[in-house]
């Protein structure tokens, strides 16, 4: 079974996303647990959703740095992402804007601005 890069990219892309975004509900739910009203459910909802969006995200980098023949450097940075809040948003970026996520376009010369 050979799987598209295309769709190995798009899944990174979708899941680093929703990674960052249920660090926000959960940094949220805590913000409530702690410094609002001690109410837990946030922490409850949020705190399973990213224990697995977390969990996703490391198994999707390896598929992709290893489907996408990523070096060292960029499978590191991506992993290392996964812990400060929001910064999957920042690889996702940085792998998008250097050719890592788009097969076949790496080392192609940008197209110039008109």
């Amino acid at each position: 079974m050979r799987i598209d890069p295309r769709w190995t990219a798009t899944a990174f892309r979708a899941v680093a996303v929703f990674e960052a975004f249920t660090w926000v509900g959960l940094l949220i739910g805590m913000a409530f647990k702690y410094l609002v009203n001690g109410d837990e459910t946030g922490v409850h909802v949020f705190g399973p959703l990213h224990g697995g969006a977390f969990m996703a995200y490391v198994l999707l980098t390896l598929v992709a740095a290893f489907h996408l023949r990523w070096g060292v450097w960029p499978t590191l940075v991506a992993l290392a992402a996964s812990v400060p809040p929001l910064c999957t948003l920042a690889a996702d970026w940085w792998l998008h804007r250097t050719g890592r996520l788009a097969p076949g376009q790496r080392g192609r010369e940008p197209r110039p601005v008109s």
